[in-house]
């Protein structure tokens, strides 16, 4: 049933003359594009039920058949996910030539193998605000995953088993704004009673967050450029540690731009706290704890985690060692030949981009601290509130800039949050360290 004012009528789209459903509310603050997945289309009644959500919290929606009923009769095209996000990719062209379209930032809404394609058109130039993924198969978009900067929410049922590791394994490849949402006992279908009335909420939260007009026009003071504008804002809240000679340790790799910049007011040397978690036999995504890179290499476990899972001495070793290793790999790779700096009765200021749940950065502050720092500071530009707190018990001191309320995602606090690459940690950590040595000299 129609509802704000809202105008629900077919439409032909594109070249293919696609055929969709289109639902604009008076007022409309952005469009979500719905893809669909395997055997499913324009009248799927679940996304239907999303998108009338949609439009009652003023998004506009189009639901659309990607493929010809021709097509669809050979299933490999079902499975197609190039040609599938081609097609979402002439939908999203042709509303930016519709009068009442045209205005509005887009957002696509993907289930099944559609959240793939949704993710692939977002990676290929498509200018999307932003993704949700539904009971969706964001692991065959492959190696398109590193390339979208769309901020990305992955919704996944608790009772979904098989899908479970796959949308991880996609969700840690995604290098955007990101959010992983399981929705307790939801099957594949979200069919249990309220399961899709949660998705519509978590939905609707995230396009408002990055979709609406609203969004689009947040206050300047709230967003960074870039990593290197945040840690250009850390300086002013830094600058007072300068006179005790302190060292930057940055969180690889998004960390290491924001810690070039407080390193360079600073006049500090520059390096990075490399840590490693360490997996759990038979379910390395459940850490045991981690390693912590540094002179003297720390390990720190959580106990509690170890005798639930039965980890004995001799796996915890082999694990520490191999992680170790791969600690040492990106150590060369990063920084070559030269030692890790020594922080015994230094001053250490820990930076990173931004913090969501804070574990990484626990285990790094606990390793640090064994090795008998005069101060440990940890400096971000963003993090939730409650993770902030958590974390004074760590550290000597926390800086934040911003603790926002909801949090939402780091990279929604950053107009270009893209992926920091190899190359730019190792050119940053070279920059700095010959800006040191220049300054000194």
């Amino acid at each position: 049933m129609a509802s704000r004012g809202e105008q629900i009528h077919d439409v032909s789209i594109g070249p293919h003359h696609l055929p969709g459903r289109l639902g604009v509310p008076r007022g409309a603050s952005g469009l979500v594009i719905f893809a669909h997945g395997s055997g499913s289309g324009r009248h799927s009644p679940r996304n239907n039920q999303v998108a009338a959500g949609l439009r009652e919290a003023g998004f506009a929606t189009l639901l659309l058949d990607l493929l010809s009923a021709e097509e669809e009769r050979d299933r490999r095209n079902v499975f197609d996910i190039a040609l599938l996000a081609a097609r979402l990719a002439e939908a999203a062209d042709w509303a930016q030539t519709q009068p009442e379209l045209a205005h509005l930032a887009i957002g696509y809404f993907g289930a099944s193998t559609g959240a793939a394609a949704a993710l692939v058109a977002a990676a290929e130039g498509q200018n999307v605000a932003a993704i949700v993924s539904r009971g969706g198969r964001p692991d065959l978009a492959g190696s398109a995953l590193r390339a979208v900067s769309a901020p990305t929410l992955v919704i996944v049922g608790g009772a979904d088993i098989p899908v479970i590791p796959l949308n991880r394994a996609a969700f840690a490849q995604l290098g955007c704004a990101k959010e992983f949402v399981i929705v307790p006992e939801a099957t594949h279908l979200f069919e249990e009673p309220g399961a899709l009335d949660e998705v519509m909420r978590r939905a609707t939260s995230w396009f408002r967050r990055f979709l609406s007009q609203q969004a689009q026009e947040t206050d300047d003071d709230f967003i960074f450029a870039d990593r290197r504008d945040a840690g250009r804002r850390l300086v002013p809240e830094l600058i007072r540690f300068k006179a005790q000679d302190p060292i930057v340790l940055a969180l690889p790799r998004g960390g290491v731009p924001v810690g070039f910049e407080v390193a360079r007011a600073l006049d500090a040397p520059l390096d990075v706290a490399l840590v490693r978690k360490i997996g759990a036999p038979g379910h390395e995504e459940l850490g045991l704890g981690a390693v912590v890179d540094g002179a003297n290499p720390q390990i720190v476990l959580n106990d509690e985690i170890v005798r639930a899972v039965g980890a004995d001495p001799a796996y915890i070793k082999a694990e520490t060692t191999r992680q170790l290793d791969e600690i040492e790999r990106r150590r060369r790779l990063y920084r070559g030949s030269e030692p890790p700096l020594k922080i015994e009765g230094r001053t250490v200021i820990v930076v990173d981009d931004g913090i969501a749940t804070g574990g990484t950065v626990r285990a790094v502050l606990q390793a640090l601290r064994h090795s008998q720092p005069r101060r440990l500071v940890l400096a971000v530009p963003v993090a939730p509130r409650e993770t902030i707190e958590a974390l004074k018990a760590e550290a000597d001191e926390v800086i934040c800039l911003l603790a926002p309320e909801p949090f939402y995602a780091v990279g929604a606090h950053y107009r270009d949050f893209r992926q920091t690459s190899d190359g730019e940690v190792v050119d940053l950590l070279h920059a700095a360290q010959n800006a040191v040595v220049q300054t000194r000299a």
